[in-house]
């Protein structure tokens, strides 16, 4: 994990928990916003992903080494004695979603960045049945996931960057890609264990790899004191990597900044 300190008098930590495929390299832009805002980030690699073991590249044995990875990070974010705010994006929208609904932890703040609550693009019935009898007798076998960095921004110079990204992965596990579709049934199926956390939902509106029909539907389904849900109408699924990222970047932090007000840590 790595940590990234305001240059400024610190109002807050944010940890942030990026999606599948990907490593927190892309998050420059995001990391110092934050950064340059006056705030602590937190960040890491997940397993399998970035700069993890190579040899174990788009594979986990368990969703669960994802939850076990956030939950160090949530700790070090503590030790700064400030609120702390929960980020994920995409498949770490998933992790945040299944630690929320697990564990008991100490938020002040929950945003969700188009999170993994369905798919548009799954494998035929007839590849999702292999999957399941190749999962008890070689979990490690990879396919192409099927994703493209066409497909998640329309932002030219983040898709350039990506394209010769040695770090960002093509190929996943059939384990991986069993486990993510139960902790996706397990994240539908127990909205009533989430905690009682502020939540900001933002959903990119022309999302290519997410479906936002799930993500709404979940969303409505939730009984939380206070809960935001934000479509971005054009975006692509990277809502914070799109050329509205600016406006995206402050309706989040306004989100942040009310949530301290009321909790009175900024006036």
């Amino acid at each position: 994990m790595w940590k990234w300190e305001t240059d400024q008098e610190a109002k807050a930590v944010i940890v942030i928990v990026h999606g599948a495929m990907e490593h927190h390299g892309r998050y420059g832009w995001l990391i110092e916003m934050w950064r340059s805002s006056g705030y602590h980030v937190i960040m890491g690699d997940l397993p399998g992903q970035g700069m993890t073991s190579r040899s174990a590249r788009g594979h986990v044995d368990s969703f669960d080494e994802y939850i076990i990875e956030v939950k160090d990070w949530i700790q070090a974010a503590y030790q700064f004695e400030l609120p702390v705010f929960l980020l994920g994006h995409s498949m770490g929208g998933l992790i945040a979603t299944r630690l929320l609904q697990e564990t008991h932890i100490n938020l002040a703040g929950v945003v969700l960045s188009s999170p993994c609550l369905g798919m548009l693009h799954t494998p035929s019935k007839a590849m999702d049945l292999l999957s399941i009898g190749l999962n008890k007798v070689a979990p490690t076998v990879k396919f192409p996931s099927g994703l493209t960095v066409d497909m998640a921004t329309r932002n030219a110079d983040v898709r350039e960057i990506d394209s010769n990204d040695t770090l960002y992965i093509t190929k996943v596990s059939v384990r991986w890609y069993r486990e993510l579709v139960q902790a996706t049934k397990l994240a539908l199926t127990n909205t009533k264990k989430m905690p009682d956390i502020p939540l900001l939902v933002m959903q990119a509106g022309d999302d290519k790899i997410v479906d936002k029909t799930a993500v709404k539907k979940w969303f409505n389904e939730l009984n939380i004191s206070e809960m935001h849900y934000k479509e971005w109408p054009k975006c692509y699924h990277e809502i914070f990597n799109e050329p509205e990222r600016e406006e995206i970047f402050e309706y989040s932090k306004a989100f942040v900044e009310s949530r301290l007000k009321t909790i009175g840590y900024i006036v």
